[in-house]
């Protein structure tokens, strides 16, 4: 629930659905032990009050809560905290970002990840993004439909993807495993995503065709909710053109400005289901777990992804709706709507509008 005016009439909007939203976070989705130290990173265009919600609760499990609040960085993906910062972050044993232009990716991140940090990217998360999509779900049930994705998903090889904006993809799985990115943050070095998500990339130089953005990118922060469509054309995993109008000619830029070829490499595909996002908001976490969607990733390809792995100067992700997707010739979702029986079965469960 948001207001639609966009307006939260008192800085204690919705506190003790975000309480609850912290509190899950804490205890059950990162897993936080009495004793462990819990870093919280939120720069300046983050949201405060979770933040500091979730270092209260973290103290409420008897974890030792740090909160780091710095200036947001010209570049999400690309930027490098402070050293202090980074040295905070690098001995945690859980870190939880807030901040809205991420660090995920950088290098400070990759030796984090190397020294067995738990950690979650929470990029740009709000209070209604807490509330809705943490405090409001069955995380259990979401984590339920995710673990049969990666059943389904992991036993196909040709992968079609479709849909009414114009998205014509094709590319071949190959024994590719599948990552169930919005799990719990139970293997250390491993990071994890909210939930809702599942993620992986075919054999790279498979995936051929169109992909049409008509939801959301980011970044470029320029971008956010697109209202107008972006047409990526791509030959063996990498892109070869982009276009559209006004908003495609600013990803284009916002790409070609970093001169790194592999800017132009597709890092992975992503499932998003999570029943508390409907529609796109300009909150890529949100974004690319709208119910039905499918999200794809360019730029740097971590190894939990499993596949080739490379480094690049950024990332982006972008979001297309209702796809219609076939997996070896069989059709999985139409339209946005899954038609895989148990998918089904757990999606009405769970109450979600189609089913």
């Amino acid at each position: 629930m948001e207001f639609k005016s966009g307006i939260e009439p008192t800085e204690r909007f919705r506190s003790m659905e975000v309480m609850k939203g912290a509190f899950t976070l804490v205890r059950d989705i990162m897993l936080a032990k009495e004793g462990e130290t819990l870093v919280v990173t939120c720069d300046s265009s983050g949201d405060r009050r979770v933040a500091e919600a979730v270092a209260e609760a973290a103290f409420t499990v008897g974890a030792k809560p740090i909160l780091l609040y710095y200036p947001t960085p010209e570049l999400a993906f690309a930027s490098e905290m402070p050293a202090h910062m980074a040295a905070a972050t690098e001995n945690a044993d859980i870190w939880i970002e807030i901040s809205y232009a991420t660090v995920m990716h950088s290098q400070t991140w990759r030796n984090t990840m190397a020294k067995g940090c738990r950690y979650i990217c929470l990029t740009g998360m709000d209070v209604s993004m807490l509330v809705n999509c943490i405090a409001g779900v069955d995380y259990d049930r979401v984590i339920e439909l995710g673990v049969l994705f990666q059943e389904i998903l992991g036993k196909a090889d040709k992968i079609e993807v479709r849909n009414a904006a114009g998205t014509s993809l094709t590319a071949y799985n190959r024994g590719r495993k599948i990552r169930l990115s919005g799990g719990r943050a139970d293997v250390k070095g491993n990071p994890v995503m909210m939930g809702g998500q599942v993620s992986w990339c075919p054999i790279e130089e498979t995936i051929e065709g169109t992909i049409v953005f008509d939801a959301a990118v980011f970044p470029p922060a320029q971008l956010g909710v697109l209202r107008e469509p972006i047409r990526l054309e791509l030959k063996e995993g990498v892109v070869r053109s982009i276009a559209g109008g006004r908003e495609a000619d600013v990803f284009r830029a916002w790409m070609e400005s970093f001169s790194d070829p592999n800017m132009f490499r597709l890092a992975h595909y992503s499932l998003g289901f999570n029943p508390g996002v409907t529609a796109p908001t300009g909150r890529i976490v949100e974004d690319e777990r709208i119910f039905g969607c499918i999200e794809f990733g360019f730029g740097s390809q971590g190894k939990q992804i499993m596949g080739k792995c490379w480094s690049a100067a950024s990332h982006t992700d972008g979001v297309t709706l209702a796809p219609t997707i076939l997996l070896d010739g069989v059709v999985f979702e139409e339209n946005g709507i899954y038609k895989e029986p148990r998918a089904a079965e757990i999606c009405r469960s769970m109450r979600v509008q189609g089913y």
